[in-house]
């Protein structure tokens, strides 16, 4: 914000972030800054961050002094953009940034299934979900997606927010992207407005509640390619998760819904390489005709089954993905095995042993 500048002591956090690759940084009051490297929290060598240190951060971010809770984003001249919550700790101030890398990384470099991704995002109307655990790279991720479309296809993209992170240029496609408690008051009401917006193209931030999951499916109902994210751990708990968001009694309808507009869904997690760095472990999900009948009649947990039993490279479960990373020799077999979500079946894989899903499952 004009007139407002960080303390000295921040530039000197995030100049030291930007310099090591830091994908996150903590600023506690008191405590030195926290850098996380590779996934590893390192501590900033620098002095303890002050409530005045804290206090110049808001003020760069036009966060009001009584905001005890709030987020935002801003531009940084020395590297870029960050993500940044606002939130008191046993009384005192802190703040955590995430960084916004200022390239988007090409789909293809991110080790994920691009072609089944592309076959998503053809349709011209649908829902697919990203999914996995904070941190776990699917902003990039959805960034990565929607720069594809840009540079290959006629597209009026809406995304709506809360920050908004990677800033796009209009190449074939051309960007309205709204920031909640900015251009929108929630993430409902955006959405709700982006369908009079004329889009093709609708990336939801975030599912946070039953009013924006409702929404989201109604525009993917009316001739939307809606994608958005969840926090889940897999393709199941990501279907589960959604229907908790409506009541019993509006649950088959949404299902219903669900089943004729999902196309698919992601879930990936970061896992430290042997070499250095991170590298992504998929687990996806393309709803087809056998799948809907799961998907309406509610048997969530049998969608597992169903993507173990997929032999068409349309659907992988997690524990084939870490297998095969630990192959390849990119995965520590221990790394691996703190991911996975069956630890029996991925052992099995990695001595080479099929057997029945439903043998290991637990």
């Amino acid at each position: 914000m004009l007139g407002f500048v960080p303390s000295d002591l921040v530039c000197d956090i995030l100049s030291q972030a930007i310099a090591c690759g830091a994908s996150d940084v903590v600023l506690k009051t008191g405590s030195p800054a926290r850098l996380r490297v590779n996934g590893e929290w390192l501590e900033a060598a620098t002095p303890a961050v002050e409530p005045a240190d804290i206090a110049s951060l808001a003020g760069v971010c036009a966060i009001p002094g009584e905001s005890a809770d709030a987020d935002a984003s801003f531009a940084w001249p020395g590297g870029g953009r960050f993500r940044v919550n606002f939130h008191q700790s046993l009384g005192r101030p802190g703040a955590v940034l995430r960084r916004i890398r200022p390239e988007i990384p090409a789909l293809e470099s991110l080790g994920l299934p691009v072609q089944v991704i592309l076959n998503w995002m053809e349709a011209r109307s649908g829902l697919v979900i990203l999914s996995g655990p904070t941190g776990s790279g699917k902003s990039t991720t959805a960034a990565a997606i929607l720069e594809h479309i840009n540079q290959t296809l006629p597209r009026h993209i809406v995304t709506i927010e809360d920050p908004v992170e990677y800033l796009f240029r209009d190449a074939r496609a051309v960007f309205t992207q709204r920031e909640v408690g900015i251009d929108t008051p929630s993430f409902a009401e955006g959405l709700r407005r982006s369908l009079r917006q004329a889009p093709d193209v609708i990336f939801l931030g975030e599912i946070r509640d039953s009013e924006s999951a409702a929404t989201a499916l109604q525009a993917s109902e009316t001739g939307h390619l809606v994608l958005t994210t969840l926090h889940s751990a897999s393709a199941p708990e990501a279907l589960e998760r959604l229907e908790l968001f409506f009541s019993e009694g509006e649950r088959e309808c949404m299902r219903q819904a669900l089943a004729s507009q999902l196309r698919g869904i992601l879930c990936q997690r970061l896992l430290p390489a042997t070499s250095s760095g991170r590298v992504a472990a998929c687990e996806f999900f393309t709803n087809a005709a056998s799948s809907r009948v799961l998907i309406t009649g509610g048997r969530f947990p049998e969608i597992a089954d169903f993507i173990d039993r997929n032999p068409s490279g349309a659907s992988q479960a997690l524990d084939e993905a870490l297998a095969s990373l630990v192959k390849s020799g990119t995965v520590a077999a221990e790394e691996a095995l703190l991911h996975c979500l069956r630890p029996q079946n991925l052992e099995r894989r990695l001595r080479g042993i099929a057997s029945h899903p439903a043998a290991t499952r637990r």
